[in-house]
């Protein structure tokens, strides 16, 4: 089953959580120093906010998949939209080591799909190709 994904960058990540916590009705799955995540059932989405000295607004979206097989569904979609898609084995990022993929919309839009492996005890930052622009959480770069 997939799940949305929104990830916001903030200027105060308390204040932020302070709002999102009671517009949610919840507190936040993850809470951590820079960043904070909420994986709620109603409506079904990973909701995430960071406070990494970024642009503030929107990061990113994306689409967050249970299994292998469903993230290469995803992938085949992206593809199919004929934009370059960016693939990522295992990378950390948000807390998290995920298998991901990476394109832009033809707005410009950061859009990654996502299967999450399990948990690490730090925000890390992924290391790939660039697409524009850049995500400022688990974000492609260019080597």
């Amino acid at each position: 089953m997939k799940r949305f994904h929104i990830h916001i960058a903030v200027d105060d990540l308390e204040q932020n959580i302070h709002f999102y916590s009671a517009l949610f009705q919840s507190e936040p799955t993850i809470h951590e120093i820079d960043y904070a995540k909420w994986m709620l059932d109603d409506p079904r989405i990973n909701f995430a906010i960071s406070n990494r000295g970024r642009k503030t607004g929107l990061d990113h979206l994306g689409i967050q998949v249970e299994s292998t097989d469903e993230l290469e569904l995803v992938q085949q979609g992206l593809t199919a939209a004929a934009l370059p898609v960016v693939s990522q084995k295992q990378a950390s990022c948000c807390y998290a080591e995920s298998d991901k993929y990476w394109t832009v919309d033809p707005q410009g839009i950061a859009w990654e799909a996502f299967h999450s492996l399990n948990a690490i005890p730090m925000f890390g930052e992924d290391d790939v190709i660039q697409l524009e622009p850049v995500s400022s959480c688990c974000k492609p770069s260019q080597k």
